[in-house]
């Protein structure tokens, strides 16, 4: 069963796919560097600041993971064996839930730094890091019991003609779970993302109603001036709700690709740009967090200076 030979003609594919893998690799090792040398600077930690280390970092370790799955893909046949197959796999699904998970500890924590003293959630803003450690792994084991479906998945090295096989790469595949066992993890599955879906779009509404109203009050503090310049925190409120925007759009796409791999008979092409729609969070957010940050926007614009001028 040759199905990843169709793959080696499409060479704008290839490039297109690398290229994401090498640009989100860049991306978030600059985003994480960035934020350690800042901690460094300012011995200053704040909550998102630690969540957002550890999301550049899953988000790498996702990308190597689908850098070794696209190589399989697209260069070279049967670099996988049994052990390499699951471990890969798992490893990959359980970076996938932390990122989630993350995410959505992000935005929580960016509506509490936000939300005002007199708030009741004013007592959760000087949270020492062990405790938002906590708060994440307490959200990553919620992510997992309800992800159970992953311990039923069984991968397999093909040569095999069975019905219904989930092709991964042409060194591994997966074998397909009972028709109850798939629509009960489906259920499952559905549950746990609209919690998690929900808290981010609550936090993120109230984060919404915060700057709407503190907008207001501002400009009827100065009616006769200009509209003051946003702190950093608001635009660093209003990065975070457009990076939660893109995860909730890029989520439903992947989640759509996922359910109609059915209806593509496990086409190669269908499934390498599935792949590359569940790399886009990886690759993309790092540049959205990056945009709130002046120094590393100026060491850009420097950097690209230097480069035209040679």
């Amino acid at each position: 069963m040759k199905v990843t030979n169709q793959l080696y003609d499409f060479i704008s594919m290839r490039y297109a796919f690398f290229s994401e893998v090498g640009i989100g690799i860049s991306a978030n090792t600059i985003l994480l560097l960035f934020r350690i040398f800042t901690f460094l600077l300012q011995h200053r930690l704040k909550p998102t600041d630690l969540i957002i280390c550890l999301l550049a970092l899953i988000h790498i370790g996702m990308l190597i993971i689908m850098g070794f799955i696209t190589t399989d893909v697209f260069v070279s046949q049967s670099i996988w064996d049994y052990i390499k197959c699951n471990a890969l796999i798992y490893l990959y699904k359980f970076l996938r839930g932390l990122s989630i998970c993350a995410t959505c500890l992000l935005s929580v924590l960016q509506a509490i730094t936000l939300s005002p003293r007199s708030s009741c959630l004013a007592k959760f803003k000087y949270k020492p890091p062990h405790q938002i450690l906590c708060s994440l792994v307490f959200l990553w084991v919620f992510y997992m019991s309800f992800s159970a479906h992953f311990s039923f998945s069984s991968t397999v090295i093909p040569n095999v003609t069975s019905h219904g096989l989930i092709f991964i790469t042409e060194s591994c595949m997966i074998l397909p779970m009972s028709y109850f066992l798939r629509h009960l993890f489906f259920i499952l599955g559905a549950f746990r993302d609209v919690f998690l879906i929900g808290l981010m779009a609550l936090s993120s509404g109230y984060m919404v109603t915060l700057l709407v109203r503190h907008k207001r009050h501002i400009q009827q503090l100065h009616s006769t001036c200009p509209s003051p310049k946003a702190s950093p925190v608001q635009r660093a409120t209003w990065n975070i709700l457009l990076l939660m925007s893109f995860f909730v759009f890029m989520y439903c796409l992947d989640c759509i690709f996922s359910s109609s791999r059915t209806m593509w008979n496990n086409d190669p092409v269908c499934h390498s740009i599935q792949m590359m729609v569940a790399s886009g969070y990886a690759t993309t957010s790092p540049f959205l967090l990056l945009c709130t940050e002046k120094q590393i926007i100026h060491l850009l614009k420097w950097f690209w200076g230097k480069i035209v001028h040679i």
